[in-house]
């Protein structure tokens, strides 16, 4: 399958997962995790048998020294099971559902693309011994197809970089300005994202308080043309009014009470780059004024100054308020907001983004295991179950909020940090709220049809897990794994069933 699916043009994401969804079914092992080095950390691409936050999880170099060994040696590297060295999959192998389980038997070997470390493959078991010397030499063996894949998979990335960038280089995105998530509508925001990138037109930056508008924000300047150049960044709300124009645009000595020198503004700083402005919609008529003159004309004049100067600046903009209805109401220049809204942006809230919720989560579980020294951190499936159900009014930074507070409660209340901490939901302290309206992005399953409901019960329940595992292929483009995880199922038993609803042979 490895060599067939070589020759087969594949999506990037569906190409890598089959990769790790066959070496586990190959080694009969508990997970097979697939991670790219970027900069200090490793970042997972593809995962089998992990928890479904382990996507969301970013591994840090310094805090996982079996990864770094793995990284840094040519050859295989298997840890025995006593090792002192922690394991990075402590307890978020899913093999037993709900269980907060050990690493026992652990395989890793370093991934190599043109003469440079790429990053590294992991296979891990439950039981011990299971990597012996045969599965070390088939893993040997199968090393130049798993590196075959990975380049092909990194080739595919760059051809859609090139075409998107019209033959210019693509940018290598840090890792502060990466966005997770899976669903749908962040699949469409991020390639709009990538297409207007390339432009210099403005945009505008549309949603909630908490979605995330700097980090796009910081994405947009990293894949654009200017990302050599400053991005700067205005928090608009914080400016007082009268200081407002001085810092956007600069004054001269003089130009004021305390104006004793000659003073550069925020759009002089951002030359040649991009000026993020942050809640726009809070800025006064009079410099609403001054900021429609540069963006029609790109000039700028510093207050006291007597000549305009030219400045080469992208302006992104956003709010979380209706500027429409701002306009309306007079206190917001209609001109300014065409000019502004060239390419408006609308950014969805966290609970209409599925099961991105859980990708999110388990970076912050990462960022908190490590933050408070702890060997692993993991949520129970109820809590998994709560976030998911939660309406999210504080989106992204909420959920940030969360998951810091449930894990500094585990260890006040005694947590060690030696274990495996599990975070149920009673520490996560949500409110209950109504269940979030179904989306295509969040659930997959389809409303039986009253035809289906005749004759026994278990011929019901059969009809209705027929309709559901159709629904999740369609969803996710035949994959069995993604279909798998939307259906909270492990891939394996999913196969069984649908062995047993006769849907495959």
């Amino acid at each position: 399958m490895l060599v067939a699916d070589l020759a087969v043009d594949l999506p990037t994401a569906i190409r890598l997962q089959r990769l790790v969804d066959t070496l586990r079914v190959l080694f009969g092992c508990g997970a097979v995790a697939l991670l790219q080095l970027v900069g200090e950390y490793l970042k997972p691409l593809a995962t089998a048998g992990l928890v479904r936050d382990a996507l969301g999880r970013r591994f840090s170099m310094a805090q996982h020294p079996r990864l770094a060994t793995i990284l840094a040696r040519r050859d295989i590297t298997c840890f025995h099971h006593d090792s002192a060295l922690p394991d990075p999959y402590d307890g978020l192998l899913d093999e037993l559902e709900g269980a907060s389980l050990p690493v026992h038997d652990c395989m890793g070997i370093s991934l190599w693309v043109d003469g440079q470390p790429w990053g590294v493959l992991t296979l891990d078991a439950l039981a011990v011994g299971t990597f012996d010397a045969r599965a070390q030499q088939r893993l040997q063996t199968l090393l130049p197809l798993v590196e075959a894949t990975v380049r092909l998979a990194r080739l595919e990335g760059e051809l859609r970089t090139l075409r998107l960038h019209h033959g210019g280089g693509g940018a290598s995105m840090a890792e502060d300005a990466e966005v997770l998530g899976q669903s749908e509508g962040i699949a469409r925001l991020l390639h709009e994202l990538q297409v207007v990138a390339d432009t210099d037109l403005p945009v505008l930056l549309l949603g909630e308080t908490g979605v995330g508008k700097e980090l796009f924000a910081h994405r947009l300047h990293a894949l654009s043309r200017r990302r050599a150049k400053p991005l700067v960044h205005v928090n608009c709300a914080a400016l007082p009014e009268s200081l407002a124009e001085s810092e956007l645009f600069g004054h001269v000595r003089g130009a004021f009470s305390g104006a004793v020198g000659d003073r550069p503004g925020r759009f002089e700083a951002a030359e040649g780059g991009t000026l993020f402005l942050d809640e726009v919609g809070e800025l006064s008529l009079a410099v609403q004024a001054k900021l429609l003159r540069t963006l029609q004309n790109g000039e700028i004049q510093r207050l006291g100054a007597d000549r305009p100067r030219r400045v080469d600046v992208r302006v992104i903009a956003a709010t979380n308020r209706s500027l429409r209805e701002h306009v309306r109401d007079g206190s917001f220049r209609a001109d300014l907001y065409h000019r502004l809204s060239v390419y408006p942006l609308p950014i969805p809230p966290l609970r209409e983004r599925g099961h991105d919720v859980l990708l999110l989560a388990g970076r912050f579980l990462e960022l908190n295991r490590a933050r408070l020294g702890l060997r692993s951190l993991r949520l129970s499936a109820e809590a998994e179950e709560a976030l998911r159900r939660y309406h999210w009014p504080g989106n992204v930074r909420e959920l940030e909020h969360v998951i810091s507070r449930a894990a500094l409660k585990a260890v006040s209340r005694g947590a060690s940090r030696a274990d495996i901490v599990t975070l149920g939901p009673e520490l996560l302290d949500l409110e209950e709220t109504a269940p979030v309206p179904v989306t295509p992005s969040s659930s997959p399953l389809p409303v039986v049809a009253a035809a289906a409901l005749a004759g026994t019960l278990r011929d019901q329940v059969a009809a209705f897990e027929r309709q559901a595992i159709r629904a999740a292929l369609d969803v996710h483009g035949g994959n069995w794994a993604q279909a798998a995880r939307a259906l909270g199922l492990d891939a394996s038993n999913l196969h069984k069933l649908a062995r047993r609803l006769q849907l495959k042979a």
